[in-house]
């Protein structure tokens, strides 16, 4: 559970903007996307090797 204290004097919306920023960095919401649908790990690892050769190309082209 995540706790947000609340400083004197503070406006909610900059407490509510530091809750969401909070818990996205805890990847709750991805996680549960990710377990809505079971993907085969042959799935998954092709889409990691196709992810790692996008970012491979744009270094590549960097380069030059």
């Amino acid at each position: 559970m995540l706790i947000i204290p609340i400083k004197d004097g503070e406006n909610i919306d900059r407490a509510l903007k530091r809750f969401k920023r909070k818990f996205d960095k805890t990847g709750t919401m991805r996680q549960l996307r990710s377990r809505q649908a079971f993907t085969k790990p042959s799935v998954s690892r092709r889409a990691q090797i196709q992810k790692a050769q996008y970012i491979q190309g744009l270094r590549d082209n960097e380069e030059i």
